[in-house]
């Protein structure tokens, strides 16, 4: 100031030194003086001026930089900090205390950016996480993720979003965990299946399969969700395809054991075979149940029913003969629902199984085996009654036999049979008696009638009375009719002198040519077929091979015509055989 003083002095002194030169007055000299004197005081109040402003915009900042201290301290939660105005606001200038906090406030905002990037960082996590797990896999800025004017950059703010972040991150890993746990049972059950697991994953998410693609494996409840529903699939669709292939093993087998195949055919499905064994979990071979497997043994399950039906059909006509033989045998008649014709026809339409067909004839088979044992005692005594039948015949035609005493010793052995056969027959009609009371008895005990190829038995047997009855009245007529005609060829001779003449007797012959006997027969095998009239023909067969051979007489009452013999031959078949008794 000194040094600015004394320049002022000196150059005043120059100016009133070129006032005197120039002789100005000292009106002019004064007035001059007041004008620099005020020009002085204007460059002191402008500087003036400029130093106030300069200590408001002073006061300014560091009311600014304290406020901005005090919202940094704020916002960071960190109180510890003291202002250094406060401490020595007095003894510092404005500069100097702005030179104070200006340091601080710098460090505090540094220490702001770097929270605020630890904050967007953990949000950027956090926005990207729970995109994953919404399902829309988006990754937000990290200035548009995090609000700028957030307030709260405390270290307990970002603890929290840091154990939210960990939280998130487990959820993620549990979820990550989750769904490869889930691609893991796709991946194995579509290659049980044989289905393409690309396919499958990809139809739930394509992110499952394709790893090409930006996003991380999607991790969403409606991918979770979606694997779920998918497994549920799969896994019902594995119990189907089991039960299917198990049941298709099963019919597999017992087509195996009733064809007898062989083991190299067997060798090729056994891979299939070996199913049966297990449990639906414990199927793990890739493509075990695939479709392709499913349709070759479905296919091997249909060809050996084609040929099991072929066989069986064989099978069936086959045991349905020897149902007829055991029929024809027994005399009983065979179920009509079972003919060849029948069999054939419901084989061929597929409208019952060859198997339950079988099955019923053999049933058929077994309740004839058992009627025929219940019936073993009278048909016993039907052989019995039919052999004195067949030895009544003989012993009629043995009669008729001229030469029968000129054989040697065949014709002793045949009279001795004769003999025999006169005492048989004279038991027929107690036979016949004592068949009819027991087949009555055995009617009422079974409730049912004893039929004989198609026919009542007893109606059957009392026919035969009947025409018994008839045969012995005939020959009763001709036996009189014999005796008359000898009376009368005996008065001749006594008249005549003479005997007839072949021809008259011949003639006589022909005018007396009639029946005799009726009698059932036996048939070629030694089954009777009693051969009488009756309303209906006693063989029910259809069948024309059982109709030969057990074809009924339709003529009249079964009655034999007498050949052509000589009288002598003629009345010696009945001098030779005694009457027999009459039925009670």
């Amino acid at each position: 100031m000194l040094r600015v003083a004394n320049t002022c002095n000196a150059l005043l002194q120059e100016l009133q030194q070129i006032w005197m030169d120039i002789g100005e007055t000292e009106s002019e000299k004064d007035r001059m003086l007041i004008e620099l004197e005020i020009e002085c005081l204007e460059v002191y109040r402008r500087k003036l001026d400029e130093a106030a402003n300069t200590k408001a915009r002073l006061h300014q900042s560091v009311a600014a930089k304290e406020a901005e201290l005090a919202a940094l301290m704020a916002s960071l939660g960190d109180l510890t900090i003291q202002s250094p105005i406060n401490v020595d606001k007095k003894a510092s200038s404005l500069k100097g205390q702005l030179m104070m906090v200006t340091p601080l406030v710098e460090d505090l905002k540094s220490k702001k950016e770097e929270r605020i990037k630890q904050f967007a960082d953990i949000k950027s996590q956090i926005e990207k996480i729970n995109g994953e797990i919404s399902g829309y896999n988006q990754i937000t800025s990290t200035v548009s993720s995090l609000n700028l004017e957030e307030q709260d950059l405390s270290i307990r703010k970002l603890g929290e979003y840091q154990s939210h972040l960990r939280s998130l991150q487990k959820e993620k890993s549990e979820r990550i965990q989750k769904v490869l746990a889930y691609v893991n049972d796709v991946h194995l059950m579509c290659s049980i299946l044989g289905l393409d697991f690309g396919k499958t994953v990809s139809a739930v998410h394509p992110s499952l399969h394709d790893k090409s693609l930006e996003h991380a494996t999607n991790i969403s409840d409606n991918t979770l969700e979606g694997l779920e529903n998918t497994i549920l699939k799969l896994k019902t669709e594995r119990k189907v395809r089991f039960q299917k292939l198990k049941d298709i093993v099963t019919s597999l087998f017992e087509l195996w054991n009733i064809m007898n195949t062989t083991r190299e055919e067997k060798q090729h499905f056994s891979r299939v075979a070996s199913i049966i064994r297990l449990s639906e979990a414990e199927v793990v071979e890739p493509g075990a149940l695939s479709t392709e497997v499913v349709q070759q043994a479905s296919q091997e399950v249909e060809r050996l029913n084609k040929l099991k039906t072929s066989r069986m059909k064989e099978l069936v006509m086959k045991r349905r003969a020897e149902l007829e033989e055991l029929c024809f045998k027994t005399h009983i008649e065979p179920d009509p629902s079972t003919t060849f014709e029948k069999s054939n026809a419901m084989i061929d339409s597929g409208l019952v199984d060859p198997g339950e067909l079988l099955a019923k004839i053999e049933a058929q088979i077994s309740e004839v085996s058992n009627e025929a044992l219940g019936r073993k005692e009278i048909m016993d005594r039907i052989d019995r009654w039919l052999s004195a039948c067949e030895e009544e015949i003989w012993l009629e035609e043995y009669n008729m036999d001229q030469n029968r005493f000129s054989g040697g010793r065949s014709a002793h052995i045949s009279l001795k049979r004769a003999e025999r056969a006169r005492i048989t027959i004279k038991k027929i009609p107690s036979i016949v008696d004592n068949l009819i009371c027991r087949t009555v008895t055995w009617e009422d005990d079974k409730n049912k009638l004893f039929l004989y190829d198609g026919a009542r038995l007893v109606t059957i047997l009392e026919e035969y009375k009947v025409s018994r009855i008839r045969k012995e009245e005939e020959k009763k007529r001709l036996r009189d009719q014999k005796k008359l005609q000898d009376l009368l060829l005996t008065e001749k001779e006594s008249i005549y002198g003479s005997k007839p003449s072949p021809r008259r007797v011949s003639s006589f012959r022909k005018a007396t040519n009639g029946t005799l006997t009726a009698t059932p027969r036996r048939n070629s095998n030694g089954s009777p077929t009693p051969d009488l009239m009756t309303p209906r023909s006693y063989s029910g067969r259809q069948n024309g091979s059982f109709k030969d051979l057990r074809k009924l007489s339709t003529g009249p009452l079964n009655f034999v015509s007498i050949p052509k013999e000589d009288t002598i031959s003629y009345s010696s078949v009945y001098s030779s055989e005694p009457a027999s008794p009459p039925l009670n």
